[in-house]
C-alpha cells in the first residue's frame, strides 16, 4: 500500500508517502530504490513495524511523478498499488509514486 500526505510547512509544501508491505513477505531485508535516491539498493531501508508489516517513509518534493522499485534478497519485487508502471530499459516495470495534490488514480473496477 502507498500512502501520501500533503504537509504544509513554512519552507513549502511536501508530500509524507508511507511504503508498505505485508508482513506475510517473506524477506530479511528489503530496501527502496528509485530516482529519488540514484537507484541506490541500499540507502533506504525498510523496517518492520508492530505487526511486522514492512514501511518505508520518504518525504517528496510534490507536483512530481517518482520511479521506484523494491529491491530485496537480491531480487525486485512488484507493486500493484502504484500509481503507474513505466518500462524501464531492461525491458521490466518501473512503477510510478505521482506527488501532484490533484492526482486521482483510475480505477475501472476490473
Amino acid at each position: 500500500m502507498i500512502h501520501k500526505t500533503f504537509l504544509t510547512r513554512p519552507e513549502g509544501t511536501i508530500v509524507r508517502v508511507t511504503f508498505t508491505l505485508p508482513a506475510s513477505l517473506q524477506a530479511d531485508r528489503i530496501f527502496l530504490v528509485g530516482d529519488f535516491n540514484d537507484w541506490n539498493t541500499t540507502s533506504h531501508p525498510f523496517a518492520r513495524d508492530a505487526e511486522g508489516n514492512w514501511i518505508f517513509v520518504l518525504e517528496l518534493e510534490p507536483g512530481r511523478a517518482y520511479q521506484f522499485r523494491y529491491w530485496s534478497d537480491g531480487q525486485w519485487l512488484n507493486d500493484g498499488d502504484a500509481d503507474a508502471y513505466v518500462i524501464n530499459r531492461y525491458g521490466t516495470d518501473n512503477f510510478v509514486v505521482i506527488t501532484d495534490p490533484l492526482f486521482r488514480r483510475h480505477d475501472d473496477g476490473g
